[in-house]
Formats: structure tokens, C-alpha cells, sequence
């Protein structure tokens, strides 16, 4: 699991760089849009509602970073359950709640 929160930490600090060499302002907005969604998975918090605001090419960012996110993490929680159960090692005790519904799951 740590290598998967290393792995959106590495995208939320290309996101910043990115953002860092945009020229445009809507460029800078959707980076950083993406980086929040990245962010928001890693954290199990979901600030959708408020992107909804936004205009559509920045809530799709947003979305694509904490769709992003949130299967690095299943995928990461994932072989850990395969990991245990394959070579009878217990599971280590989630930092995470529940996953992290996204809205078509819900």
C-alpha cells in the first residue's frame, strides 16, 4: 500500500510541475484540479459537489485524478487481500474507512 500512496504522491508532484509551466490560467486550474482529485482518493475525502461548480473541463480533471487515485488504491488493497490469502500472512489493518464510492457506484 505504500508504494501506491508513493505512486499518486509522484502524479500529485507532476501535477504541480505541470502546473508550474502552464500559460494559460484554465491550464493551471484543470492541473490543479487533478492534483485535488489525486489528493482527495489518497485521503478518502470527496469534494465533487464543490467541483460541480467548476466549469465541465475542470470537474473532468478533478474526476479523472480521484478516479485515478481510488483505483491505485482498490488495486493496492486488492492484492493485499490475494497477497494474505495466498500465502496465509494476515492482512495489516487498513489506515482507510470504506472505499471510496464514486458517484455510479453509489
Amino acid at each position: 500500500m505504500k508504494q501506491t500512496t508513493n505512486l499518486i504522491t509522484v502524479r500529485i508532484e507532476w501535477c504541480q510541475r505541470q502546473s508550474a509551466e502552464a500559460r494559460t490560467e484554465p491550464e493551471v486550474d484543470r492541473w490543479h484540479a487533478e492534483a485535488d482529485g489525486l489528493r482527495d482518493a489518497l485521503m478518502n475525502t470527496d469534494h465533487t459537489d464543490s467541483y460541480r461548480l467548476c466549469p465541465p473541463e475542470i470537474l473532468r480533471r478533478y474526476m479523472l485524478g480521484f478516479q485515478d487515485g481510488t483505483a491505485l488504491l482498490r488495486t493496492a488493497r486488492t492484492q493485499l487481500m490475494i497477497h494474505a490469502a495466498t500465502s496465509g500472512t494476515p492482512q495489516p489493518a487498513s489506515r482507510m474507512g470504506g472505499d471510496v464510492l464514486l458517484e455510479d457506484d453509489r
